[in-house]
């Protein structure tokens, strides 16, 4: 499942960001959204990440919001070799970001089944940092995709 939602034009390997909210807008910014439906967006994502983090430890977020600016499920992958101050669960910095954002009536369940499927390789990335290591988008997918078919 994830091979098809992990794309190399959807993976930022070298994220600026140095605070949460930079590091929402650069994950947001590589779907190219028209700015007023990244605005849309962003803000739903503020609203998320008020009701609680999604840092949730080990170096690792899952920020996750359902939006009428999408019409089809979306994940980008974001990495940060310094880390974002994103008030994860355990106080550290995050270094690897998953964004999914789907449309408000996804009839297939994709939304909630990507979260769980992204949730388990965040466990098994929380085993190792060996991903740090690898500086190509290509690369990366493919450790992410073969990570997750991995038994856990």
């Amino acid at each position: 499942m994830l091979e098809n939602l992990i794309q190399e034009d959807r993976m930022r390997m070298d994220m600026k960001a140095r605070t949460k909210d930079e590091a929402l807008e650069e994950l947001v910014d590589v779907l190219n959204l028209p700015e007023d439906k990244k605005e849309i967006l962003l803000v739903t994502l503020r609203k998320r990440e008020a009701i609680g983090s999604t840092g949730v430890g080990q170096g690792i977020a899952i920020p996750h919001s359902r939006s009428l600016v999408v019409d089809r499920l979306e994940v980008v992958v974001g990495r940060s070799r310094e880390g974002v101050d994103f008030d994860a669960i355990d106080g550290k910095p995050v270094h690897l970001f998953f964004l999914i954002v789907a449309p408000p009536h996804d009839g297939s369940t994709g939304y909630l089944l990507t979260l769980g499927h992204i949730a388990n390789l965040a466990r098994k990335l929380a085993r190792r940092k060996d991903w740090m290591d690898i500086s190509e988008a290509a690369a990366f997918r493919e450790y992410l995709i073969q990570l997750a078919k991995e038994e856990a």
